[in-house]
Protein backbone atom coordinates (compact mmCIF):
# COMPACT_ATOMS: atom_id res chain seq x y z
CA UNK A 1 0.00 0.00 0.00
CA UNK A 2 1.86 3.56 -0.90
CA UNK A 3 -0.13 5.97 1.02
CA UNK A 4 -2.95 5.32 4.11
CA UNK A 5 -4.74 7.95 2.19
CA UNK A 6 -5.23 4.48 -0.92
CA UNK A 7 -7.07 2.27 2.58
CA UNK A 8 -10.44 3.41 2.17
CA UNK A 9 -12.16 4.92 -1.28
CA UNK A 10 -14.12 8.18 -0.38
CA UNK A 11 -17.44 6.04 -0.55
CA UNK A 12 -16.14 3.82 2.12
CA UNK A 13 -15.31 6.40 3.92
CA UNK A 14 -18.62 7.93 3.93
CA UNK A 15 -20.01 4.56 4.94
CA UNK A 16 -17.83 4.22 8.33
CA UNK A 17 -18.38 7.74 9.07
CA UNK A 18 -22.29 7.00 8.83
CA UNK A 19 -22.04 3.85 10.86
CA UNK A 20 -20.23 6.54 13.40
CA UNK A 21 -23.42 8.54 13.13
CA UNK A 22 -25.72 5.51 13.67
CA UNK A 23 -24.06 4.63 16.73
CA UNK A 24 -23.59 7.70 18.42
CA UNK A 25 -27.38 8.12 18.03
CA UNK A 26 -27.86 5.25 20.65
CA UNK A 27 -24.94 6.35 22.95
CA UNK A 28 -23.25 9.55 24.58
CA UNK A 29 -20.16 8.04 23.75
CA UNK A 30 -18.06 9.26 21.37
CA UNK A 31 -16.74 7.04 18.31
CA UNK A 32 -13.34 7.79 16.24
CA UNK A 33 -11.68 5.86 13.46
CA UNK A 34 -7.98 6.32 13.24
CA UNK A 35 -5.98 5.14 10.33
CA UNK A 36 -1.66 5.51 9.98
CA UNK A 37 0.06 3.79 7.38
CA UNK A 38 2.63 1.74 10.68
CA UNK A 39 3.82 1.55 13.54
CA UNK A 40 6.55 0.18 15.47
CA UNK A 41 4.53 -0.27 18.99
CA UNK A 42 1.97 -2.46 19.88
CA UNK A 43 -1.12 -1.43 19.18
CA UNK A 44 -3.10 -0.45 21.85
CA UNK A 45 -0.29 1.26 23.16
CA UNK A 46 -0.27 3.46 19.98
CA UNK A 47 -4.32 3.86 20.20
CA UNK A 48 -3.65 5.22 23.20
CA UNK A 49 -1.29 7.96 22.11
CA UNK A 50 -3.91 8.51 19.11
CA UNK A 51 -6.18 8.63 22.12
CA UNK A 52 -4.91 11.57 23.52
CA UNK A 53 -3.64 13.53 20.25
CA UNK A 54 -7.35 13.38 19.35
CA UNK A 55 -8.31 14.50 22.81
CA UNK A 56 -10.60 11.92 22.82
CA UNK A 57 -9.72 11.96 27.04
CA UNK A 58 -11.60 14.71 27.17
CA UNK A 59 -14.89 13.78 26.81
CA UNK A 60 -17.15 14.78 29.47
CA UNK A 61 -18.16 11.52 30.30
CA UNK A 62 -14.76 9.93 29.55
CA UNK A 63 -16.62 7.57 27.36
CA UNK A 64 -14.36 8.15 23.79
CA UNK A 65 -14.13 5.03 21.77
CA UNK A 66 -11.14 4.53 19.25
CA UNK A 67 -10.89 2.14 16.35
CA UNK A 68 -7.18 2.10 15.90
CA UNK A 69 -5.68 0.44 12.39
CA UNK A 70 -2.09 0.47 11.46
CA UNK A 71 -3.00 -0.10 7.77
CA UNK A 72 0.36 -1.22 6.34
CA UNK A 73 0.97 -3.66 9.34
CA UNK A 74 -2.47 -5.43 9.57
CA UNK A 75 -2.58 -3.96 13.39
CA UNK A 76 -5.78 -2.83 15.17
CA UNK A 77 -7.27 -1.91 18.25
CA UNK A 78 -10.23 -1.13 20.33
CA UNK A 79 -9.50 1.85 22.87
CA UNK A 80 -12.39 3.10 25.22
CA UNK A 81 -11.67 5.82 28.19
CA UNK A 82 -11.51 5.07 31.74
CA UNK A 83 -15.45 5.81 32.15
CA UNK A 84 -16.00 3.05 29.86
CA UNK A 85 -13.50 1.08 31.58
CA UNK A 86 -15.02 1.56 34.86
CA UNK A 87 -18.70 1.21 34.04
CA UNK A 88 -18.46 -2.19 31.92
CA UNK A 89 -17.30 -5.76 32.38
CA UNK A 90 -13.52 -7.52 31.51
CA UNK A 91 -14.71 -9.04 28.37
CA UNK A 92 -16.72 -5.96 27.04
CA UNK A 93 -14.67 -5.19 23.80
CA UNK A 94 -14.13 -9.51 23.14
CA UNK A 95 -17.32 -9.06 21.04
CA UNK A 96 -16.18 -5.85 18.78
CA UNK A 97 -12.76 -7.04 18.40
CA UNK A 98 -13.81 -10.62 17.38
CA UNK A 99 -15.96 -9.14 14.73
CA UNK A 100 -13.71 -6.61 13.11
CA UNK A 101 -10.61 -8.63 12.91
CA UNK A 102 -12.97 -11.32 11.42
CA UNK A 103 -13.80 -9.45 8.41
CA UNK A 104 -10.35 -7.87 8.38
CA UNK A 105 -8.79 -11.40 7.55
CA UNK A 106 -11.18 -11.81 5.04
CA UNK A 107 -10.23 -8.28 3.42
CA UNK A 108 -13.47 -6.58 3.99
CA UNK A 109 -12.14 -3.65 6.41
CA UNK A 110 -14.74 -0.94 5.59
CA UNK A 111 -17.36 -4.05 6.13
CA UNK A 112 -15.57 -4.91 10.06
CA UNK A 113 -15.59 -1.08 10.64
CA UNK A 114 -18.85 -0.50 10.34
CA UNK A 115 -20.12 -3.59 12.02
CA UNK A 116 -17.74 -2.82 15.01
CA UNK A 117 -19.08 0.76 15.56
CA UNK A 118 -22.40 -0.28 14.81
CA UNK A 119 -21.99 -3.12 17.94
CA UNK A 120 -20.17 -0.31 20.22
CA UNK A 121 -23.16 1.79 19.88
CA UNK A 122 -25.43 -0.58 20.69
CA UNK A 123 -23.14 -2.12 23.17
CA UNK A 124 -22.82 1.47 25.00
CA UNK A 125 -26.14 2.43 24.62
CA UNK A 126 -26.68 -0.03 27.96
CA UNK A 127 -24.22 2.04 30.50
CA UNK A 128 -24.56 5.21 28.36
CA UNK A 129 -27.41 5.63 26.67
CA UNK A 130 -28.25 8.77 24.22
CA UNK A 131 -29.53 11.78 26.34
CA UNK A 132 -31.61 14.49 24.46
CA UNK A 133 -29.21 17.39 25.37
CA UNK A 134 -26.35 15.39 24.09
CA UNK A 135 -23.66 17.09 22.19
CA UNK A 136 -21.49 15.92 20.04
CA UNK A 137 -18.18 16.61 21.16
CA UNK A 138 -15.80 15.06 18.69
CA UNK A 139 -15.79 15.40 14.94
CA UNK A 140 -17.48 11.31 13.04
CA UNK A 141 -14.43 12.30 10.52
CA UNK A 142 -11.63 9.54 10.39
CA UNK A 143 -8.42 10.88 11.15
CA UNK A 144 -4.91 9.88 9.17
CA UNK A 145 -1.79 10.16 9.98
Amino acid sequence: MSKVEDFLTKAEEQEIIEAIRLAEQNTSGEIRVHLEKTTDKEPLERAREVFRFLKMNETKQQNGVLFYVAVDDRKFSILGDKGIDIAVPDNFWDSVKNSVITAFKDGNYTQGLKEGILETGAKLKQYFPYQKDDKNELPDSISLS
